[in-house]
């Protein structure tokens, strides 16, 4: 895998769009598997392979719009992660962005540690409360969470629900090899189409686009991932 840190690639920053436009990533995965990591067909799947077709085609990720709620989780978020390492007596640090060796796909972790990644929600009330009384991993992100493994080779990942004024609800969820083939399957069947799709839009276009506007340069850290956590200060 190959690390980008949070402090030179800030997640929601202009270097983490730019990292994720164009590759499929962990948070938008479930458009290709359901929770039961069942290939998904139909509407889902084809306007995914549009989604990053045309991201690569214009080289940025597409504009996307952000809900009260999301915004009030990620102020909340910043408080979760620090809550965790006192509790816990851990050492989990941030990270921007992490891809696999050929870049071909990614995922954004809320945290990582020498044995294991975090995925950190805050979510309403109501919706907290059925996570900590359900007490597994929610629907929602069975695919997020088992496609960080993926992309990591982690063999553990800890989902945290974060609540203020209620207790917190935090989640051990192994590696599950199953899960992992179906992730692969899926990533197979979206690089074909992938491909397919970038040479169709080359062929329509007469020949590869011609870039017009001066690309953002890329940082060294972006050209220079680490691969070893110990460089990054993480530790178990």
């Amino acid at each position: 895998m190959k690390i980008y840190t949070s402090e030179e690639c800030p997640q929601k920053s202009a270097e983490w769009m730019l990292l994720r436009s164009g590759i499929p990533t962990a948070s938008e995965m479930d458009a290709l598997l359901t929770p039961l990591f069942k290939l998904k067909e139909g509407k889902g799947p084809r306007t995914y392979l549009c989604q990053k077709t045309a991201e690569w085609w214009q080289g940025c990720a597409l504009p996307s719009y952000q809900s009260f709620q999301m915004e009030q989780g990620n102020v909340l978020e910043e408080e979760a992660l620090p809550w965790y390492n006192f509790t816990y007596d851990a050492n989990v640090k941030q990270i921007g962005f992490v891809t696999t060796d050929d870049g071909k796909a990614g995922c954004s972790p809320d945290g990582i540690c020498d044995e294991y990644g975090v995925e950190i929600k805050c979510p309403q009330a109501d919706t907290h409360t059925r996570y900590l009384l359900d007490g597994t991993l929610p629907d929602d992100y069975q695919v997020q969470v088992h496609f960080s493994m993926f992309i990591t080779g982690m063999k553990l990942w800890k989902f945290i629900s974060f609540r203020r004024g209620f207790p917190q609800f935090v989640l051990d969820v192994p590696r599950d090899e199953a899960k992992q083939q179906a992730i692969r399957q899926a990533l197979t069947k979206f690089n074909a189409d992938f491909d397919y799709a970038k040479k169709a839009m080359e062929a329509l276009n007469g020949g590869p686009k011609i870039r017009t506007m001066t690309p953002m340069p890329k940082k060294d850290y972006i050209l220079k991932p680490t691969t070893n956590l110990h460089e990054i200060g993480v530790t178990p």
